[in-house]
């Protein structure tokens, strides 16, 4: 059982756990809990704002998708003429296929960057225990 005492050699009010061999400062207790709340809404407001920035690519990428079609199906819709049909749709293509790849690869960085910003408070912890993994 933890039992608290009073140390001459600690400034008054300052209270001092004891517990087999080891003592802990109370403070150091405060302090610890502080830093690692500060760090946990630290992750938890950079993890929202990756995302939010991953949301806010899926529905540029709609956006940019939905202009596109509506712009193909008004240029089918003018067609008089089978060639002219059968080049609008390659265009179509094209330009979808390029949209669909430049966005993928997009989102997918933010997908790379949220996981590394998931990572880093596990990765620190590893760095306090073991400072030669962190190298």
């Amino acid at each position: 059982m933890s039992i608290p005492r009073a140390n001459s050699r600690e400034p008054p009010g300052c209270a001092i756990w004891e517990k087999g061999s080891m003592m802990f400062k109370v403070e150091d207790i405060q302090n610890y809990g502080k830093e690692q709340f500060e760090s946990a809404v630290a992750t938890a407001t950079s993890l929202q704002n990756h995302l939010h920035a991953i949301a806010t690519a899926y529905g540029d990428y709609t956006k940019k998708s939905y202009e596109e079609t509506k712009s193909f199906v008004e240029k089918l819709s003018a067609v008089k003429s089978l060639d002219k049909a059968i080049e609008a749709q390659n265009e179509y293509a094209k330009t979808t296929y390029a949209t669909f790849v430049a966005d993928s690869q997009k989102i997918a960085g933010l997908y790379g960057d949220l996981a590394k910003q998931a990572y880093r408070p596990v990765e620190s912890m590893i760095a306090k225990f073991n400072p030669a993994a962190a190298h």
